[in-house]
């Protein structure tokens, strides 16, 4: 068999990394990756394979906040120091009657009949009685239903490396079982006549099999599942017989050496036999002689046999390929400068990474490169940092500031910030952003429609929902962004049209007909924060009606969302509450509309960035809006349209 020796004709490693990025989507390694179903218990470190909702909501009674006394609101009206109240001690089995109230402690339900907890340190116990000396309010001191997750609320995205911390949100939210990527199964096949298994093997001329271990930690480290097998010989036939049997059951094949063009280096010919070598050769030093191929649509690489070079060649050619087969962003690690303390000579046309040791001396960053062996293992344990030098240079110079990059540390992902006025379907862009944009993430901090236009005007968020009426002209939020935001470039586009209304109880069991019925006296509200766009709604609306925020009952209880107030409804602490359809529907909630409103986001990007445009496609496209209606009280038929306002 004729091998092949075409590493002598090196590509560049930007060339060698494109085209196998190329060979990888074209044969489809990166789509639908295999879901297993896990414990949630055992999920830390997985990545979840669709959005997850909860099951019921957190807390799922309404309980005392604080250790004290629990007692109905009312009964605590008109107490002052100068006239305080008694209130008789019920022990638990007592029916609640007025002028009661019960001893609790911090988790413990609230009685039949309560609503408030005054703080222990606020009550006198005198003779059976607990004495006040200040009322309570409605609700004081109760961690409400739904305070913390709402049912039906998202609680984790897809595609999202499970954290100690998610494990306790998806069980608190009733979530046993999660659906998980598969983790990519690679096979690492050590080769070599010269390599053992065991130190008792070792004697002179032979060297202990370091570099396969090293590999499945890596795997491991990356996601991946490694599968090691056990040493091959230098043997054309056994070299192919073992990579055939570990493309039946793998999802990518690793064999280690074999790689250069030595008379016992096999590893490309027989990736030859097997399917197509992409590349054999990559202009970088060390790891010169990577083959980077494809097998029965899977991918195989061949690492060079030295430690160091088979670190570096799986950090540029594996690492990122196991990330992006479980939907995760590449690593980017952390860099420094500092300035280089002693020469390093390179070649010129070949890119080389050099690893250094890295302090602070005298208040100055120093880099000073460790020995550059391919086979020194130690420079691998010892480095801290390494620093590349370009091919067209032929080192660099002491006292050279370079850029270090730290190893073992990573950056976060690529986040997209929108702040402004809540809207849960703008997870769904989320989503959807994920789908069209590798690496990407939408974070959603819920501070109102102008907290939103704060933001953009700082350059705090890229994106802002507002719907903010101007109760002057009856338009939506363009009058806002003329007077905050006239001099800065930013995008206005059409998000939705949305139903806002009353939510009540299933079957409306106070027959609240509309925001009329605000004002009886036996109807409690729940209000949105100030600043946001439902609160002046709300003001627009009673304006129009004649009704004065004093005359309703509950006006000034604020919380910060739609599913909040909701939460609030099926808790007991209100009546009803403003809010969008989409929310009264995904808790089962009955909904009496009031009006319909322009939702709309402000984007603030670089004219050349392409997020910005790909948003607007989304918006636009028929599967965003299909999604985003069936929430129920959403119409986009004019979604992502630009809104022109200067």
């Amino acid at each position: 068999m004729q091998k092949n020796k075409s590493y002598l004709n090196c590509l560049q490693r930007e060339q060698a990394q494109e085209l196998w990025w190329h060979k990888l989507k074209e044969c489809g390694f990166f789509k639908n990756p295999s879901v297993e179903t896990v414990a949630v218990e055992t999920s830390l470190g997985r990545v979840t394979a669709y959005s997850v909702y909860a099951k019921r909501s957190v807390p799922h009674y309404n309980g005392s906040a604080m250790d004290g006394i629990a007692l109905c609101a009312s009964d605590t009206f008109g107490a002052q120091e100068t006239e305080p109240k008694r209130l008789k001690l019920l022990n638990a089995q007592q029916p609640f009657s007025s002028d009661c109230c019960y001893v609790v402690d911090t988790g413990d339900l609230m009685p039949a009949g309560t609503n408030a907890v005054v703080m222990v340190e606020d009550v006198y116990f005198i003779d059976g009685e607990a004495e006040i000396i200040a009322a309570a309010a409605p609700w004081q001191h109760v961690r409400i239903i739904g305070e913390d997750i709402v049912a039906n609320e998202l609680v984790l995205s897809e595609h999202r490396v499970i954290a100690p911390i998610d494990i306790a949100a998806l069980l608190a939210a009733g979530i046993e079982n999660i659906d998980v990527l598969c983790k990519p199964k690679a096979a690492i096949i050590p080769t070599g006549d010269e390599i053992v298994a065991t130190c008792k093997e070792l004697k002179p001329g032979v060297i202990l099999d370091v570099n396969s271990h090293m590999l499945s930690a890596a795997v491991m480290e990356w996601g991946g599942e490694p599968v090691r097998t056990n040493i091959v010989k230098d043997d054309i036939h056994e070299i192919q017989r073992a990579i055939f049997a570990s493309l039946q059951v793998n999802d990518m094949v690793i064999v280690n050496a074999g790689t250069s063009a030595g008379r016992e280096d096999y590893t490309a010919s027989v990736l030859a036999e097997l399917g197509e070598v992409l590349v054999h050769g990559v202009a970088i030093k060390p790891g010169k002689p990577v083959v980077l191929a494809i097998c029965q649509g899977k991918p195989v690489i061949g690492l060079p046999g030295y430690p160091v070079s088979a670190m570096l060649t799986a950090e540029l050619f594996v690492r990122d390929i196991l990330l992006a087969r479980q939907k995760l962003a590449p690593l980017q690690a952390d860099q420094i400068e500092a300035i280089l303390v002693k020469q390093v000579a390179s070649t010129l046309g070949v890119e080389e990474y050099v690893r250094v040791s890295v302090g602070n001396v005298q208040g100055k960053m120093v880099a000073a490169p460790l020995s550059r062996g391919a086979g020194l293992i130690s420079s691998l344990a010892k480095a801290q940092g390494i620093i590349g030098v370009g091919q067209t240079h032929l080192g660099i110079a002491p006292g050279t500031t370079v850029p270090v990059t730290l190893l073992r540390k990573s950056h976060p992902t690529n986040t997209i910030l929108a702040v402004g006025s809540h809207e849960f379907a703008l997870e769904l862009l989320g989503i959807f952003l994920r789908r069209h944009i590798e690496n990407v993430d939408l974070s959603c901090a819920n501070v109102g429609s102008m907290g939103g236009i704060m933001a953009i005007g700082n350059n705090e968020a890229h994106i802002a929902g507002v719907h903010l009426l101007d109760d002057v002209t009856g338009q939506y939020n363009i009058t806002h962004l003329k007077k905050f935001l006239l001099n800065k470039e930013v995008k206005l586009v059409h998000f939705a049209m949305r139903q806002q209304g009353l939510m009540v109880l299933p079957s409306n069991p106070k027959d609240i007909k509309g925001l009329e019925d605000l004002a009886r006296a036996d109807i409690t509200y729940i209000n949105r924060q100030r600043g946001s766009g439902t609160r002046m709604l709300l003001d627009y609306e009673l304006k129009k009606i004649k009704i004065h925020s004093s005359q309703i009952c509950g006006y000034e209880k604020e919380v910060g969302t739609h599913m909040a107030v909701g939460a609030s409804i099926l808790a007991g602490a209100a009546d009803t509450g403003l809010g969008v359809q989409a929310a009264a529907k995904a808790l089962g909630l009955d909904f009496i509309p009031v009006s319909q409103e322009q939702y709309d986001l402000i984007l603030n990007f670089d004219i050349a960035d392409e997020r910005m445009n790909i948003i607007i496609e989304i918006l636009q496209s028929p599967e965003f809006r299909h999604e985003v209606e069936a929430l129920g009280g959403y119409d986009l038929r004019d979604a992502g349209k630009l809104i022109e306002y200067r």
